[in-house]
């Protein structure tokens, strides 16, 4: 089944180019012209995810944007002319799970609208339940288990960990990390990664000899698993 994508986009030439590059890709679309009729379209199409221009007619991007988080969690991604620190704040703090500055390339805005997907469970991640040795990252109940012990850990810890976990011996860096787990174009320092699994370490250190975080020197991060 197609991925729906609500464009709310007032510039008719951009909104009719990404209808065009995203049925290609293989999402159903939907368009409209103003903030009004975004909400109405929202409403009524249930989309899987909404790309939302800032600058609208009617009612702008943010307004649109606290109609939908009212009414749930469909991820949003922002479209804007604007690049200032204070709109990509404001975006994050009402809620938006990306934002892309324009003009911007159909290939980035592809790879960021399947990002955002992964994440939020809208697109087929494989499976959610990931089982190691001594290791069970449960992303439907949000649960850690370490050694058969259920462990407290913040969200974006856990996070971290499934996606790395995901795709075992991959290596990652910062900056990918960031994108794809952080998302939003992170604006933070990257040196968060480092922090966030060093605090992963402390729960998972020894744990197994059949698994581990390692750092890659110069590069980023794996989760490496032996024998696999």
């Amino acid at each position: 089944m197609k991925n729906t994508i609500l464009i709310v986009e007032d510039d008719r030439n951009i909104a009719e180019l990404l209808r065009l590059y995203l049925e290609k890709e293989g999402f159903h679309t939907v368009v409209a012209y103003d903030g009004g009729a975004g909400v109405a379209a929202y409403e009524k199409e249930k989309p899987d995810m909404v790309l939302l221009d800032v600058m609208l007619p009617v009612m702008d991007g943010w307004g649109v944007l606290k109609e939908i988080r009212s009414a749930g969690k469909t991820p949003v991604i922002m479209l804007t002319a604007k690049g200032e620190l204070g709109d990509k704040v404001m975006g994050l703090e009402g809620g938006a799970d990306d934002y892309i500055t324009k003009p911007f390339e159909t290939k980035e805005l592809l790879a960021r609208i399947h990002a955002v997907l992964r994440r939020t469970g809208g697109e087929e991640m494989g499976k959610k339940r990931l089982v190691f040795d001594k290791l069970v990252i449960d992303m439907d109940s949000f649960e850690l288990t370490v050694d058969g012990k259920k462990t407290e850990i913040p969200p974006k810890e856990m996070e971290l960990l499934f996606h790395l976990a995901s795709t075992p011996n991959r290596v990652y860096t910062r900056n990918q990390l960031l994108d794809e787990v952080w998302g939003f174009d992170y604006f933070g320092d990257s040196r968060t990664v480092d922090v966030h699994i060093k605090r992963l370490r402390e729960k998972l250190e020894n744990v197994s000899d059949k698994w581990s975080l390692k750092t890659v020197w110069g590069v980023g991060y794996k989760f490496e698993t032996v024998g696999a």
